[in-house]
């Protein structure tokens, strides 16, 4: 019989960043703020968590980064403007982003890695098993990837992280994990795992993205995790002693992801994740899909 594990109620969002790769438009405003057809990136992450029963959200931010407070907080000017004009559906989604969750706020202070981001969250974390969303990796709620991660780790335990499959010379972009199969065609057992290798010594193609479930003795890891690539604290290393070592945390299990996923880290995929959502909206899809059309046309 499979044992019950601790429901999971509390999500963390590492949003600390400087979005160097999107200056000059990130100079005054946080990375996670740039909109992504009408709502910014930031906004479908803690959709996606509220969607999956996490409501109780963390955000890890840094300096100039308050308009992600603003954000999720009421505007009453503003909702009164828009109540004023009798104008419901936009003051229907303006108040939308303040209602998806409760939110919670920490500074990374100093940048040490990803790591050292969801280290920022253990004081609010305590002792419960929590998930880790990245902003960059926009899941289409389509295809609910952090549902099936949270009903994987309570079944059984550990920790449990999202993993897909990406041509070997991608490989060197992602942390990479090194996996047995199990019973279910989309789980797998993980028992290493290597920060961004080379094609010729990655384990196998399966890349990490930005989701992860985790059992909170990963806290105790990273306080004694040394920086490693690049100089910072990362995750990945952290994971790869629970992945060695059942007893200290249970056991790392891998959910294998074939669903539609937009990474917005990069500023072509930016570009080509706004070009698929806006084809895909009832509201501009016809319209937008008819245009791009006779541009391509032309262009070619």
């Amino acid at each position: 019989m499979t044992q019950a594990h601790p429901r999971i109620s509390k999500a963390v969002i590492p949003a600390a960043g400087l979005g160097t790769r999107f200056l000059p438009a990130t100079k005054a405003t946080p990375k996670e703020m740039l909109p992504v057809v009408d709502k910014p990136a930031i906004q479908y992450v803690v959709e996606e968590a509220a969607s999956a029963g996490l409501d109780d959200v963390l955000m890890i931010t840094g300096r100039n980064k308050r308009p992600l407070e603003d954000h999720f907080d009421r505007n009453y000017e503003l909702e009164s403007a828009l109540q004023k004009k009798g104008d419901a559906n936009r003051l229907a989604k303006v108040q939308e982003s303040s209602d998806l969750a409760t939110m919670h706020y920490v500074r990374q202070g100093d940048p040490k890695g990803l790591g050292h981001a969801v280290l920022c969250a253990a004081p609010h974390v305590g002792h419960e098993p929590f998930a880790v969303l990245l902003g960059d990796d926009l899941i289409d709620p389509r295809d609910p990837l952090l549902a099936r991660m949270v009903e994987v780790q309570e079944q059984y335990g550990g920790s449990v992280i999202a993993l897909m499959e990406v041509a070997p010379e991608q490989i060197h972009l992602y942390g990479c994990a090194a996996v047995d199969t199990t019973a279910d065609s989309d789980v797998v057992k993980v028992h290493d795992l290597v920060e961004k290798p080379s094609a010729t010594d990655a384990p196998s193609n399966y890349a990490i993205i930005g989701r992860y479930v985790l059992d909170p003795h990963i806290f105790d890891i990273l306080r004694k995790t040394e920086p490693g690539r690049g100089g910072e604290i990362q995750l990945t290393d952290a994971l790869q002693q629970l992945a060695a070592d059942e007893k200290v945390g249970g056991p790392v299990h891998g959910v294998v992801f074939k669903g539609r996923r937009y990474d917005t880290g990069d500023r072509g995929d930016y570009l080509r994740a706004i070009v698929r959502l806006a084809c895909e909206r009832e509201d501009l899809g016809p319209d937008f899909r008819t245009w791009l059309r006779s541009y391509v046309t032309e262009e070619m």
